[in-house]
C-alpha cells in the first residue's frame, strides 16, 4: 500500500493540481487546501484503481480530477470502518471520520470529467499527527485499540 498522487487546490468544487509531497498539518489538513479546517473532513482519499477502472469506462481523468488529496495504490478504502487509523509516511497519522459525501449539485469536476466517482468511493479523514508526505510513502492500516 502506498501513495501514488498527492493534490491540492485553492478552491473547492475544482480539479486538484499534483504535487510531489505536500504537509499534513495536526487538525487541519494538507496546508495550502481548500478543505483543509477544523471539521471532519480534512483530507480525502480515493483508491488509484477506482480512478483506472473510470479511464477504462472511457473518461479522461486523472490524479487529482475528482478533487481527491491523496490517491493510494492497494488500499480499499471504502471497506476500512470509520475511526481506522491510517499511517501515511514516517510520521503522519489520519482516521476515518466518513465514507462516501452526499452532492447537493453537481460540480465542475462532473462536468468536466461527465461523473464524480467520490460521492460514492471517496473516504474523507482528519489529520491526528502531522508531517511531511511524499509520493511513493508506504500506506499503514493501524491495529485496532
Amino acid at each position: 500500500m502506498k501513495i501514488l498522487s498527492i493534490a491540492i487546490s485553492s478552491r473547492k468544487g475544482t480539479r486538484k493540481q499534483t504535487v510531489r509531497e505536500a504537509r499534513l498539518v495536526k487538525d487541519h489538513g494538507l496546508e495550502g487546501d481548500a478543505h483543509a479546517g477544523k471539521w471532519h473532513r480534512q483530507v480525502s482519499f480515493l483508491a488509484s484503481e477506482s480512478i483506472a477502472r473510470t479511464r477504462r469506462q472511457g473518461l479522461d481523468v486523472t490524479f487529482g480530477d475528482f478533487a481527491e488529496n491523496i490517491a493510494t495504490e492497494g488500499v480499499d478504502w471504502k471497506h476500512l470502518p470509520l475511526g481506522t487509523r491510517v499511517r501515511l509516511g514516517p510520521t503522519a497519522m489520519v482516521e476515518i471520520t466518513q465514507i462516501g459525501k452526499e452532492c447537493h449539485r453537481k460540480c465542475a469536476i462532473y462536468y468536466q470529467a461527465g461523473d464524480c466517482i467520490m460521492p460514492r468511493e471517496g473516504v474523507f479523514a482528519r489529520v491526528l499527527s502531522g508531517g511531511t508526505i511524499r509520493t511513493g510513502d508506504p500506506i499503514r492500516i493501524e491495529p485496532s485499540a
